[in-house]
């Protein structure tokens, strides 16, 4: 099969297509054709050389896949069947023609969305809703605070709000990029400076917000806490802002407030199928009737991987860049 390899770590250069031996399933798993896969910061870092996989991942770039079941691995059980158009989690591997993954960690694409909606889903949605919800507890009239909204989990959480009926307002250091999750009802919140927890305080009339999703780390730590409200929870997925950072525990404590960290990439597939089921659950039938829908910036071929990672790397698109695969 074809497959992206790297030739060491470093730019999107490296990025190559080359010739590699098929997968095989194991025990519990199917074998996927990819259609689709997108681009997340995950893949960046590794492409780096400052993400490594998972013990017994594959070292082939991709978090997620898109695509028709062809092959089942000794006890793949009563799971998705050959022909089944299914969403994946994996480890790695999913920037590839072809995808081992454990039958537990696959959902069914939702009616009526192309390939290239359909890759834009599954790591950004399920992680805003881990983040917000089961992590979260995010409920009908909390105010949710976003960093990054016009980041493919931030388009996914503005959405994931609005399904909820919860108020969210979303952050950006781009004045422009700030204003990308007002098509779901967030409140634009512009950082340039990275100080924004008085005007969260004001929005809110002093009460805070019930759940922080945070894709930055450190750099936002210090604002966090200081516009938590009472009981609320600062949901940490990302640390593109640093991964060291000075935390004021007695507001934390004043707050009765907690800090949950989250990837999926690292759970077990056991935990990995609970959250998979869990978010089908809620999510498809909203994506069937349109009140979720993919955010894709653009779609891009598997060859075309490196101008696909540049995009990303340069902040410069709003939702989910799609690598689409095959024919």
């Amino acid at each position: 099969m074809r497959a992206v390899v790297a030739t060491g770590p470093g730019g999107p250069e490296v990025l190559r297509l080359a010739d590699v031996t098929d997968p095989t399933p194991c025990e519990g798993e199917v074998l996927v054709r990819v259609r689709g896969t997108a681009v997340n910061r995950a893949d960046i870092l590794q492409r780096r050389g400052l993400y490594p996989p998972p013990p017994g991942a594959s070292e082939i770039l991709g978090l997620e896949a898109v695509g028709e079941v062809v092959g089942l691995g000794p006890g793949a059980g009563a799971g998705p069947r050959p022909g089944d158009r299914v969403m994946c989690l994996v480890g790695g591997g999913a920037y590839a023609e072809l995808v081992a993954v454990p039958a537990a960690n696959c959902i069914a694409v939702p009616e009526g969305l192309s390939w290239a909606e359909a890759a834009a889903i599954p790591e950004v949605f399920i992680t805003a809703y881990q983040g917000l919800v089961r992590l979260g507890g995010l409920c009908p009239g909390d105010t949710a605070l976003v960093h990054s909204i016009a980041s493919g989990v931030g388009t996914a959480a503005a959405q994931v709000c609005r399904a909820i009926g919860a108020r969210c307002i979303g952050t950006s250091r781009s004045e422009g990029r700030a204003e990308a999750g007002t098509t779901w009802g967030a409140i634009p919140l512009p950082v340039p400076g990275g100080e924004f927890a008085d005007r969260v305080r004001d929005i809110t009339d002093g009460a805070g917000a019930a759940v922080i999703l945070d894709l930055v780390g450190a750099a936002y730590l210090a604002e966090n806490v200081r516009c938590l409200a009472r009981g609320g929870h600062i949901v940490l997925t990302g640390l593109v802002g640093g991964r060291r950072g000075e935390l004021d525990m007695g507001a934390l404590l004043s707050a009765q407030g907690t800090i949950v960290g989250s990837t999926l990439r690292g759970r077990t597939t056991e935990e990995k199928q609970v959250i998979m089921r869990e978010f089908a659950e809620w999510a498809l039938p909203l994506f069937a009737a349109r009140v979720l829908e993919p955010v894709v910036h653009g779609v891009m071929r598997l060859d075309e991987v490196a101008d696909a990672h540049r995009l990303v790397e340069a902040d410069a698109a709003v939702g989910k860049v799609v690598l689409l695969v095959g024919d």
